[in-house]
């Protein structure tokens, strides 16, 4: 079975109005995929709260109604992806970062794909592009 880092970008995707995403049906088939076993995520710690920020921003945006954002953080809390601890991925992270001109917050995600041998699935289309040919991440849009 495959493992992949998913980044809150994607994650958000199957949370936020479709009629404000793109690639919200790549990201839906990959839940999907992951609903059914046949495949697994893991997420770093800082996941939690970046994806906690883009709905508050949702709601803040009246894009989402608290109550809602409210049920999709109780939701996804209860997936309990597999978390790793940023402080481990640190070294690694800031290596990447470093190397390839990216936030640190992304390379996190990448650190992880990397340390886990794992591929990153990410909606953020610059990062997999700055960085796709030398490490593995994906853009879920080619997904």
């Amino acid at each position: 079975m495959n493992t992949y880092v998913i980044d809150a970008s994607v994650a958000a995707k199957w949370i936020l109005p479709a009629s404000g995403e793109t690639l919200t049906r790549e990201a839906l088939e990959l839940l999907k995929r992951y609903a059914a076993g046949e495949l697994r995520f893991v997420v770093p710690d800082l996941f939690w709260a970046e994806l906690a920020n883009i709905l508050w921003k949702a709601v803040r945006q009246q894009r989402l109604r608290m109550a809602s954002a409210d049920s999709a953080v109780r939701a996804m809390r209860e997936r309990n992806f597999p978390t790793v601890s940023s402080h481990t991925l640190l070294p690694e992270a800031f290596a990447i970062a470093t190397a390839f001109d990216r936030a640190l917050y992304d390379s996190l995600y990448v650190a992880l794909a990397v340390t886990s041998k794992s591929q990153l699935v990410t909606a953020d289309e610059r990062l997999a592009h700055a960085v796709a040919a030398h490490l593995p991440v994906k853009w879920l849009g080619s997904f």
